[in-house]
């Protein structure tokens, strides 16, 4: 009877001892104060966070395809480290930590890193947007802020287009909130593109089309449906103005045809004498009759 008493009391000197060591306090400054405990239980809530949040990513992407897939955990990795700091601060709070105190505390640092981020915030809320709406797809053309690129490679803060010259174009997603994208072939890789010029008043406009035409037809990279056509859009001030309309199958690389049909539609101007006028202006000169 007596050792089961000593046995008890042990027992019971080992719990005060162990309750006495978590309860241990750590203090943070002036209004900040946390328990071992406290600690013990912020990392269990935020270890049964993270099987919670691996078992709903399995749950939501197990029917996806790979490509949407792969996408969908880049947008996943962002978001999870948010779901970890709203938990944090739910859990301490439960646990009787201060967390306006918290807040107080690092406040300015809150700000600081707040205004460095947001640019970045920016990027990854737009290429949140891309991936969903599908706005933009690998292979695309695109055209932003006067540049023109295949796109290569979409991330979720920037997306990398490779330009006719094979250059490299980085764009920031943000851009596509801000900017107006023109998308070259988001309905199909061919396009109806156009080369202008004006020829001087008094020209034989039927064989200035006929011409055009010619010039068109002739180059191997112009599909033949539709067919070209030329459209005579203006009197000028100097020249009456057309526009010769053409598709191509690749716009991607349309500087060159359209360079190709300007040496043409020259070739073919001289050859039948139509004139390609330059600006003119008549100055009248009115002398002062009083000299």
């Amino acid at each position: 009877m007596i050792q089961d008493l000593e046995n008890i009391g042990t027992e019971s000197s080992a719990w005060e001892s162990t309750k006495y060591f978590l309860n241990q306090n750590m203090t943070i400054g002036e209004n900040i104060s946390i328990s071992i405990l406290d600690v013990i239980i912020v990392i269990t809530a935020i270890f049964i966070t993270t099987i919670v949040l691996r078992i709903v990513l399995k749950i939501i992407t197990r029917n996806l395809p790979n490509e949407n897939k792969g996408k969908f955990n880049v947008v996943y990795g962002y978001f999870r480290w948010l779901i970890y700091v709203i938990i944090l601060f739910i859990t301490l709070s439960s646990v009787g930590v201060n967390v306006t105190a918290v807040f107080a505390a690092s406040a300015a640092l809150l700000i600081g890193i707040g205004l460095a981020l947001e640019t970045l915030f920016q990027d990854i809320i737009s290429g949140v947007f891309i991936l969903i709406d599908q706005s933009v797809h690998v292979d695309d053309i695109i055209e932003i802020e006067g540049k023109v690129g295949r796109v290569v490679e979409i991330k979720l803060r920037t997306t990398r287009a490779v330009t006719v010259d094979n250059k490299v174009l980085i764009i920031p997603n943000h851009l596509y909130l801000t900017n107006s994208l023109y998308n070259w072939t988001q309905n199909g890789s061919t396009t109806r593109e156009n080369v202008e010029v004006g020829v001087a008043y008094g020209s034989d406009v039927q064989l200035v089309k006929q011409l055009l035409l010619q010039a068109a037809s002739a180059h191997d990279k112009v599909l033949p449906s539709p067919p070209p056509t030329v459209v005579f859009t203006n009197f000028g001030d100097s020249s009456l103005d057309f526009k010769l309309v053409f598709t191509l199958g690749d716009s991607f690389t349309a500087q060159h045809p359209k360079s190709d049909i300007r040496f043409e539609i020259d070739r073919l101007f001289r050859e039948n004498n139509i004139a390609i006028p330059f600006p003119q202006r008549d100055i009248h000169i009115i002398g002062n009759k009083s000299i």
